[in-house]
């Protein structure tokens, strides 16, 4: 069977995918641990003794992931939302979930950035941590892991049954 447009451009999607999220993993280093932490966060006194408890190279590694975690969110959300695609032309999915495999991934996407910009900012502004802004990031954190890793397994569970023959 050859592969369509959409199936190259999910290949392709997917690559990129795990070729930034390695990025970001080598670049995070042993304090790809800590950014998960300071994610899930829910006191102010917590995320601070998340930052603090990283020495100046670890703050450096911490800090330089956010560069390439600028172009991250946009890389998986197209490539989930292109396997959603995918996954809609081989099964018979209801217009609920074909609706909800095209939005997840956008949200997903957009707290990643606000996000990203939250914690950039938080990084150099200590000050401005306080338990309503960590708990308000944390959960965006947490909603972004939820519907990008939801729509990860949903895709896979359907993918798996497409090419097992289980549609």
């Amino acid at each position: 069977m050859t592969p369509t447009a959409l199936d190259r451009r999910l290949i392709g999607w997917s690559v990129a995918y795990v070729l930034s999220q390695a990025n970001i993993a080598r670049l995070l280093g042993r304090t790809g641990p800590t950014l998960l932490a300071s994610q899930t966060a829910m006191s102010a006194r917590a995320y601070r003794s998340i930052l603090d408890s990283m020495d100046e190279a670890e703050t450096a590694r911490f800090r330089s992931h956010f560069a390439p975690d600028m172009v991250h969110p946009v890389i998986y959300a197209v490539a989930l939302y292109t396997g959603g695609t995918l996954l809609a032309q081989l099964t018979d999915l209801s217009p609920g979930t074909q609706r909800a495999l095209r939005v997840a991934p956008v949200v997903a996407a957009a707290c990643d950035y606000v996000e990203n910009v939250v914690d950039l900012h938080l990084l150099d502004h200590r000050e401005a941590i306080t338990d309503t802004r960590v708990r308000a990031i944390s959960t965006v954190s947490i909603t972004k892991w939820v519907l990008s890793l939801g729509t990860l397994a949903y895709l896979t569970r359907g993918f798996v049954r497409v090419w097992t023959g289980r549609r």
